[in-house]
Formats: C-alpha cells, structure tokens, sequence
C-alpha cells in the first residue's frame, strides 16, 4: 500500500482555510468570530438565569424586585437567541458562497492540468476526492464543516475555562473529573478516522465502478447495445456485485463508529454521574445553598457540553482536516509545463510553420516499451503530410505529442526552430488546430460550439461560413434557429442531435474557426459518407492554405493529395515518400494498400465489383 500519511496537518489547514476564508468570504470569517462571544455569552445567561430566581425566592424577594431582575435576563437571552439566528443564517449563506467558489478551483484545475498529468488514473482519483470535499452528503461538508470544526474547537476551549473557573468554587475535583475521561473518546475517534482514510483510495475505486454501472441505463450512447446485445442481466449482475461490496464497506465502517460512541457513551455516564454525585453530596453536607446548587449544577451539564465540544469539534476538524488534505493536493498539484515561456504565439501565427522531432521517444507510465521510439522527422513550411500505419504504431501519440498533450520522455519538438518547452502551454495551443477521432459534443449552440466561446464573443458570420466549408451548410438551412439551435436534446427541450458524421464535421468546422498555423487531422472523415469525404479531400488545399497540415488516416488512398506521406510502424517511420513513390517502391505500405484497395477492384470469381 502506497503511503497513507496526510500532505497537510490539521493547523496546516486550518491557516490554509483562514486564508481561502479571507480570499474569497470575509464575511464567512467574521461571523464565525462573533459567534463564539454570543454563544457563550448566552450559555452563562442560561445557566444563571435558574440560579437568580431560586435565589430571589430563597431571599424572599418581592415580586417587584425579582421581576425586573429576572426579566432582564430573560429579554437578554431572548435578544442573543435571535442574534445567533440570524448570523447563523447570513454565515450559513457566506460559507455557500465560499463552498462555490472553492469547487470553482477544483474545476478550474481539472480543465487546466496538463493533460498527460491528467490523463492518469490517480490524479482523476484524487480529483473526484477532491470534488467531494465541496459536496455535502449525508449532512456532511467536509470544505465548511472544516471551518466550523475549527471555531468551534476555539469557542468550546473559552467557555471550558470560563465555566471551569465558575464550577472549580464548588468543588477543585470537579474540573479534573470532567476534563479526564474523554481522552477515550479523542483516542477512539481519532483510530476511526485512521482507518478510513488509510482505505479511501479502495473506497474511491469501488465508488467509481457503481456510480459508473448505475448511470449506464441513462447513457443514450450505450443504449441501444444494452438492448441489442441483452446485456440488461448482465449488468445487473454487476450492480447488485458492486453494491453488495459497498454495502460490505458501509458495513464496516459503521461497525467502527458504533464502538467509538458507545465508548463514548459510557464515558459521559461515568464522568457526568460522578460529578453530579459530589454535588448532591456537598449540598446535603450543607456545603452550597440551594441557589449555588442549581447555578453549579447547570453549570457542570454546561461545562461538560464544554468538554464534549472541545473533544466533538477536535475530531470534526481532524476529520475533515483529512479530507481538505486530497482537496488541497489536487489544488495544489504541480503543473508541467506552464511556466511564463519566452516564445509568444503571435510571432508564429502569420505563416506556415516548420515542425521538427529530434530522436523524440514516449513511454506511457507503466510500459515496458516506448511507443514512439527514437523518431525523428522535420515537417516542411506549408507541407501537406499524411501519416498512416497500423492500430497501435503510434500515431495517435505522435498527435498528441505535436499537440503539447503530452511530452516526450526525451529528444525534443521544435516549432520553427524553437523549442515547445520555450512557449507557455496556453500560448502554444494557440498555433495547434486537431481533429481529433474521439467527438465530443456539449449542449451549447452550434455557434458556441465551433467557436469554444459565448455567443457574444463569437464572430457568428465567421462560424456560419466555417461550417459551411465544413459540409454543413445543408444542414444549418435545415434547423428553424439556424446557427443558434442548441446540441442535446436531453438538456433542451428543442435541441438537436447530430450524426457522427455531422459532429465530425462540426469538429472540422472548430478547427477551420480557429485558424491555426497547424492544422491536423486525425482520421477527419471516419464518420463520413463516401460523398462527403470526396468533398473533405477536394477542399483539403482551400482549407490548408497558408498552413502547415499532418492528415492521419486507415484509409491511405485518401492520402494520395498529400505532399508526402509517412508509414509509422511500432513507433518508427518505416518508409516515407509521395503516394507514387511507395507504391514503386513496394514495402509495406504497397502490401496495406493493395489489401485495402482489393475490395473495391473486380471479383475474380464473379467478375462483379464490391
């Protein structure tokens, strides 16, 4: 088992929590403070206020001298009671406020971690802890409750010496009394918390596989697989497996709780029952009247409610303290590459750029083997350059790497001469438009989508012209809100949903609106039909002009209209040249397309063709 231990202690992250406070809800730290004097300052009204009306009977008081008194105390009790109502109600909306604002963080970190960082199965679990930090369930907020854990442990530390010092004029035993016995319960918590967080990575696991199983019956995508293939039983199966595991889990851990309260349980009764049997004791020896009596008998239930929020708001804190520790760990994660480089994208925009890999090597973690391995290759100004090549030789890698999404575990990547490490990450993706093979659409409107911006940033002209050269002109005359009809039609009622050929050419659409000096293609007409795909490779020179272009396709007679095209096998380039030249040239890339080529020529047997 990996290392267990929290990043971060509970007074590291209770000066974490003050700063975030300050940042982003003064007013959430302020009510916090003032609660304390209110709240104790109340309880010590609530505790006198018996103790002066026995005593004003006892004195046989009349009733116009103990009304005043009396009622005075009760008007001040009444005010403060109100008082906490409401700064509780304006900090419980402050700390909302501040909740929000903090899940902003871990959203803004997960859109901007370098992907390769990402893309690795821990972050992204460290990621969803993080996240429900910010959620509540089962009453539980772990970002706030932190906050309130940390407070509280100071205010019940005040009136533990406020009312110790009250209760220790009846008796100096009762306070050591009162003050010992919990220890059980900070030791038996503080094993509990332990133990969970030491098993929150299998816990995060299991959870991830049964909220994955349980929301497959509302994935449209998956749909019509479930059905066809009948896998409804089957999956099923697995969701009553994995709930039956986390059942097991939930099972465990109440299990763990009940003994710690019931521990706790039986130190209250021991501890409290002992005070309150010294006190009757000294009453009936005549040692305090009957006044001092009530006074120090509500004030050792009010002491030890003290003690038991010392001990109560401690374990909340160091609970929630090790929750924040994964909050503050994603938060905090170090970024790769995203210092303040010195080369600046604006320098690059305005002509094709030269791109060149100097025995460039990547190893995904985990892999005995590089899967692009000492590859090198300079791709002209403006050239038009096809990479082909067989499932799994690499050339999704290679995108990646060209995109910034990932870094080479060694040799380097040069945009016209200059190093990507030399850019800032953000001003490099400014020169890099993809089209990528995995589409992925949202539920903003068409215009939103091509220009990744709101509707008053985009330039609506341009993205309409873009689609159209996209192939998607047809379809824009078809929709009664045009360029403004909303994709999804799960969120919006008049939505849309678009083919896979559509989203592809949406996608398409993206990258010509964007405009980047490089321009690349991964497998842009997979989803096409052979009428626009002919479309995609007639308009290939307009929509690459003044641009350097890298087309990856299976198809390699699609690659014909390219400048040159490269064969990637098992992370090398195995032969490069014009269509021509490697087809004279015979070799693989000869054999892969005769194979494919075969299908569309006359059948031997039948003289027909396919």
């Amino acid at each position: 088992m990996k290392k267990t231990k929290p990043g971060y202690s509970l007074f590291s992250n209770f000066a974490w929590s003050v700063r975030m406070l300050m940042r982003y809800s003064r007013t959430a730290l302020l009510l916090s403070a003032l609660f304390i004097p209110v709240r104790i300052g109340l309880k010590y009204l609530e505790i006198y206020l018996p103790s002066l009306a026995v005593s004003e009977v006892t004195k046989g008081q009349p009733l116009c001298h103990a009304l005043p008194r009396v009622g005075l105390v009760m008007l001040a009790i009444l005010a403060g009671s109100v008082v906490l109502k409401a700064l509780g109600y304006i900090r419980s909306s402050a700390l909302g406020i501040y909740r929000y604002k903090m899940a902003d963080l871990v959203t803004g970190k997960r859109l901007s971690l370098f992907y390769q960082t990402y893309e690795q199965k821990e972050v992204r679990d460290l990621a969803g802890r993080a996240e429900t930090v910010t959620q509540m369930w089962d009453g539980v907020l772990p970002l706030t409750d932190m906050v309130e854990g940390a407070f509280g442990v100071a205010e019940n530390l005040l009136g533990y010496l406020l009312f110790g010092t009250v209760i220790s004029f009846a008796s100096p035993w009762l306070v050591p009394i009162l003050t010992a016995a919990p220890i059980v319960n900070l030791l038996s918590v503080r094993a509990y918390n332990k133990w969970e967080y030491a098993h929150r990575k299998q816990m995060t696991d299991l959870d991830q596989r049964l909220w994955y199983v349980a929301g497959l019956p509302d994935d449209f995508s998956a749909a019509k697989d479930i059905r066809i293939y009948s896998m409804a039983s089957w999956l099923r199966a697995c969701y009553r497996d994995l709930s039956g595991q986390q059942a097991r889990w939930d099972k465990a851990l109440v299990k763990r709780n009940f003994f710690t309260r019931t521990a706790d349980l039986a130190v209250i009764l021991l501890r409290d029952g002992g005070a309150y049997a010294l006190l009757i004791h000294m009453f009936y020896k005549g040692q305090i009247s009957v006044d001092e009596f009530v006074l120090y008998f509500a004030a050792i239930a009010s002491f030890a409610s003290w003690v038991d929020g010392i001990l109560s708001c401690w374990n909340k804190a160091n609970t929630m303290s090790l929750k924040l520790c994964d909050f503050r760990a994603f938060v905090d994660y170090p970024e790769e590459w995203a210092g303040r480089g010195s080369a600046r994208a604006e320098d690059h925009r305005d002509a094709p750029p030269e791109i060149t890999l100097r025995n460039v090597c990547f190893r995904y973690e985990g892999a005995r083997e590089d899967t692009i391995h000492n590859l090198s290759l300079q791709i002209k100004r403006g050239e038009k350059l096809a990479l082909v090549g067989p499932t799994g030789a690499g050339k999704t890698t290679l995108v990646k790497l060209l995109c910034g999404l990932y870094r080479p575990t060694s040799g380097e990547i040069l945009f016209n001469g200059v190093p990507l490490s030399d850019f800032n990450r953000e001003e490099y993706y400014q020169l890099v438009a993809p089209v990528f093979q995995e589409i992925q659409t949202a539920f903003f409107s068409l215009a939103e989508t091509v220009s990744g911006k709101s509707l008053a940033d985009t330039d609506l002209e341009r993205a309409r012209q873009c689609m159209c050269r996209a192939g998607l002109g047809e379809k824009l005359d078809g929709l009664p809100d045009g360029i403004y009809t909303k994709l999804n039609k799960k969120v919006h009622r008049d939505g849309t949903e678009l083919s896979g050929g559509e989203a592809q050419k949406l996608m398409l659409a993206r990258a010509l609106y964007k405009d980047a000096p490089l321009l690349i293609l991964d497998e842009p007409t997979a989803a096409l039909d052979p009428i626009a795909e002919s479309r995609i490779y007639t308009q290939f020179n307009e929509m690459t002009e003044n641009k350097t272009a890298l087309f990856i396709s299976h198809r390699l007679a699609s690659t014909a209209f390219c400048d040159r095209i490269i064969l990637l096998e098992k992370g090398q380039i195995a032969q490069e040249g014009t269509h021509r030249e490697l087809i004279r040239a015979g070799g693989k890339y000869k054999e892969l397309f005769e194979m494919q080529s075969c299908w569309y020529q006359e059948n031997p047997k039948g003289g027909e063709k396919l």
